[in-house]
């Protein structure tokens, strides 16, 4: 059985706060901008970052939109998703920095059956990431394709 839910377990309106929470170091900040060759020197030049309004380096803001997602996926899709759909409505509204702990909060937005796909559904979710003094640093609104439970 998968661990995500199915179509019809999602509730809308229903709030998930994860219980899984993540300091993000230097080391992911680095890796990440390496691998997906962003040498942008306001996340990995220290020297540079210095000499900004933020006095030290900035977290890639992919590296913590993809964590606030991957945070939420063991709650919520985990095994039952089908396909994301697109992530709409991105914003950091407060920068992310080494040493920083992140939680995740989903909310169920929407739910309907899929037109085309008889045994699948859209899940419209709303995802916020807070760091350790409960500041909103990043959002989405994330549209999943989610199985519907399979017929006995």
């Amino acid at each position: 059985m998968p661990a995500g839910l199915y179509l019809e377990e999602f509730e809308v309106g229903h709030m998930f706060d994860h219980p899984i929470r993540r300091t993000v170091t230097e080391m992911d900040n680095t890796l990440f901008s390496c691998l997906t060759h962003n040498p942008q020197p306001l996340h990995i030049d220290h020297h540079h970052s210095a000499q900004t309004e933020w006095g030290k380096p900035l977290f890639n803001s992919l590296f913590t939109l993809g964590l606030m997602v991957g945070i939420s996926v063991n709650d919520t899709t985990l095994g039952t998703t089908v396909a994301n759909l697109g992530m709409t409505d991105v914003k950091f509204p407060k920068p992310v920095f080494h040493g920083d702990t992140l939680r995740v909060t989903t909310e169920v937005v929407s739910k309907r059956e899929s037109k085309s796909k008889p045994d699948t559904g859209i899940v419209e979710l709303m995802h916020r990431c807070y760091n350790q003094r409960n500041e909103l640093v990043a959002e989405c609104r994330r549209q999943a394709m989610m199985r519907r439970r399979p017929k006995a």
